[in-house]
């Protein structure tokens, strides 16, 4: 059990570590990316229990609308509220790579849990196709939603709302991507490498134009 519990936690946590390493500009507090990250756990409960009621009672009948629309729609706007509501205005919040981390912390919650049920359910020889797919999926997603948050949090007041509605639909719009390639039975493996492969990519171009408007953020701070 502690083998599986640890294979099921260490892709998160692992991912959360990276970019929490990435940003050398600044420290955003462990502890407050930790009770984020935890505000992702939670959120996992209400989503899986909304799914089991719109499964079980049919209520969606096309299997496109469940799976992917609903799903996907579903998961990211939990995590999007959960970052409008609780972290978008802290404190903490003050610079614009920290929407990145909070972003990540707040998906990858919700992914751990999400994770270890599912091991739990079929086993751990899942665990390696998971940690490459949902898991690291969930981090990349956070990171765009993240991205936009810290965008619109130090934008001018005309882009701010701009900003914050990409941070909610640039993140749905490829979970629906990465949801719609799995619905191709037998072919989805073809298709989602090189989708992987653009995620990976887009992610890490954000986290790099986060850094450079970190360092314009510092930069004007100083001067002020």
């Amino acid at each position: 059990m502690f083998i599986l519990f640890s294979a099921a936690v260490a892709p998160g946590l692992a991912l959360l570590s990276y970019f929490y390493l990435r940003n050398q500009m600044a420290t955003e507090p462990r502890k407050t990316l930790l009770q984020a990250f935890f505000f992702g756990t939670l959120i996992t409960f209400p989503i899986m229990f909304i799914q089991y009621v719109v499964k079980e009672e049919e209520a969606i009948a096309n299997p496109f609308l469940a799976n992917v629309l609903f799903s996907s729609g579903l998961e990211e706007f939990f995590k999007w509220l959960v970052i409008f509501t609780l972290i978008f205005r802290h404190v903490e919040f003050d610079d614009p790579y920290d929407g990145i981390l909070y972003g990540a912390s707040v998906s990858l919650g919700f992914a751990t849990v999400e994770n270890v049920l599912y091991l739990l359910t079929f086993g751990i020889d899942t665990a390696l196709m998971r940690a490459i797919l949902p898991v690291s999926s969930h981090a990349l997603f956070g990171v765009v939603m993240g991205y936009y948050y810290g965008k619109s949090k130090f934008a001018k007041n005309d882009k701010q709302m701009e900003y914050l509605a990409l941070s909610l639909f640039a993140p749905l719009f490829l979970h629906i991507i990465y949801n719609s390639i799995l619905t191709f039975q037998g072919y989805w493996v073809y298709l989602i490498a090189p989708f992987m492969f653009f995620l990976w990519w887009f992610a890490l171009r954000k986290v790099k134009l986060a850094h450079q408007h970190l360092v314009q953020h510092l930069f004007e701070q100083n001067k002020i």
